[in-house]
């Protein structure tokens, strides 16, 4: 149940483990530099039930998010100030960041909630940095720019929550406008492992242990095409940062890449020798990275 910060430039240990969950961490999301610059604060999940949020300055739990009945298995902060966590109680709760008040619970799902994904995940994860490699001499220079390209994806829609569940199904979100889902997204056989908005969050992608990646519309939910070609359960989905490719690692030991213009599959990349259980594209869109049971980290060049 510990968190350890490491400085990203030398690989080290920042100080002392943070303690206070009482079971293993699930996840982890920062808060988006256009909200606070520089960012000081994260929100871990835990399997013990609790959210907690943290601030790097005093190195302590400032918030603890209580009320879900069972492990929380995922979380995002959002880039309207809220944190959304899901659950295996089923349910995902929207919770404020100032205080931790829970702000509505959302439900339908009949098993647990596996995976979260925000339609404005790509400019949240890369803030005020795009591919022109600009740098910033100030945080609130950072801050500034950070909050134009976050106003500029999101536009006047709300941001959208995607939700991917052990009941096959998928539900798309509205949560600052209701807390009835937009659309029910059916179809994978088995449960859904993975949920990812494509960076211009036009696309959505799920992946499922019924091999198969499905494409979604991002904005209405409708269902797209499904992309067939692992043998195995699919683990996790990454996209290209011109939302034009999609990765999925599988269990059949295999990187996968989807053209979303042609819906077919555009190239396979074997080299691991068991399970790939995780797959990230660089947010400039240049490498690959993938992680398997093999215990090899490969990267890969597009």
């Amino acid at each position: 149940g510990e968190l350890i910060l490491w400085d990203p430039k030398t690989g080290k240990q920042l100080g002392t483990p943070l303690t206070g969950h009482r079971k293993w961490i699930t996840a982890v999301s920062w808060e988006p530099v256009h909200l606070q610059s520089p960012c000081r604060r994260f929100v871990s999940t835990s399997k013990d039930g609790d959210a907690r949020i943290w601030d790097m300055t005093t190195r302590k739990c400032v918030i603890a998010l209580t009320g879900h009945t069972n492990s929380v298995t995922c979380v995002k902060w959002g880039g309207d100030g809220l944190i959304y966590t899901g659950s295996e109680d089923c349910s995902i709760k929207v919770w404020e960041t100032s205080q931790g008040k829970l702000v509505k619970t959302l439900q339908g799902h009949g098993h647990w909630v596996n995976s979260l994904a925000l339609s404005t995940e790509y400019v949240l994860r890369t803030g005020a940095y795009d591919h022109t490699g600009k740098t910033y001499s100030t945080a609130e220079e950072m801050k500034e720019a950070a909050l134009a390209r976050y106003k500029k994806m999101r536009g006047n829609a709300p941001e959208r929550l995607v939700s991917g569940s052990d009941d096959f199904t998928m539900f798309l979100w509205e949560p600052t406008i209701s807390k009835q889902p937009k659309a029910r997204m059916t179809g994978h056989q088995k449960l859904v492992n993975h949920v990812y908005f494509s960076p211009d969050g036009q696309w959505l992608a799920s992946a499922s242990f019924d091999k198969s990646v499905k494409l979604w519309n991002g904005i209405t939910g409708k269902f797209v095409a499904a992309f067939r070609g692992h043998v195995a359960d699919v683990y996790q989905i990454s996209w290209s940062a011109d939302s034009r490719l999609l990765l999925s690692g599988s269990k059949d030991s295999t990187l996968k890449v989807w053209d979303i213009r042609t819906r077919k599959l555009k190239q396979d990349l074997p080299g691991h020798a068991d399970e790939v259980y995780a797959v990230d594209w660089s947010p400039d869109g240049e490498k690959v990275a993938s992680g398997g049971k093999d215990r090899v980290l490969k990267l890969w060049m597009n």
